[in-house]
């Protein structure tokens, strides 16, 4: 058996590609010309937007929870991380977390202009976004993350308990449903 921490926790086959998704959808309303058509299409799809977009929240709120808990293990190698000694371009590293950042506040005005209805922002996901945002840039998208220690936490981070993290983790891996670690969302940021 190898020694070491994954880089990945299990998080892998239940991340949803939320740009490209979001895109074909968005894609798929704006084919039709007219307005009750794509109120339409726009009411049967913004359930999988709000799905897609608080699978991935919860992905970002567990990649910090994995972090802060791999900073609580003695040194060790990080085993299978992808990103070790690939280029580094730093918009792309951000391209996917700003594009949920800009996704998340166009997302009231669509509401209230396809279905008449408010829908108001929750602060709390936004500094997730942001957190994770400086969380990828302070770690320059992991190229140079070889063991635990190289991992660096955003500033504001919470990690009081975080030696409990791997286990709430796995919890929420065995219901195959990365929203759920957003219950877990103030034990690394306070909201």
């Amino acid at each position: 058996m190898q020694k070491g921490l994954e880089f990945d926790p299990g998080f892998a086959p239940y991340i949803l590609a939320f740009r490209g998704t979001v895109e074909y959808l968005y894609m798929d309303i704006n084919r039709f010309k007219n307005l009750s058509q794509r109120k339409m299409k726009f009411r049967q799809y913004y359930k999988k937007f709000l799905e897609l977009f608080y699978n991935n929240l919860g992905f970002y709120v567990g990649c910090l929870m994995w972090a802060a808990y791999l900073k609580t293990q003695p040194e060790q190698e990080i085993l299978n991380n992808s990103c070790l000694n690939e280029p580094y371009d730093e918009e792309a590293n951000i391209s996917d977390t700003e594009f949920m950042i800009r996704f998340l506040e166009l997302f009231p005005k669509d509401m209230k202009y396809f279905l008449g209805e408010d829908y108001e922002i929750n602060q709390g996901d936004l500094k997730i976004l942001e957190m994770y945002k400086d969380f990828l840039i302070i770690n320059r998208g992991f190229v140079d993350t070889k063991n635990n220690t190289d991992i660096k936490l955003p500033k504001g981070m919470k990690t009081d308990g975080a030696e409990t993290f791997k286990d709430k983790i796995d919890g929420v891996l065995k219901e195959e449903d990365l929203s759920k670690l957003l219950e877990y969302r103030d034990l690394v940021c306070q909201i």
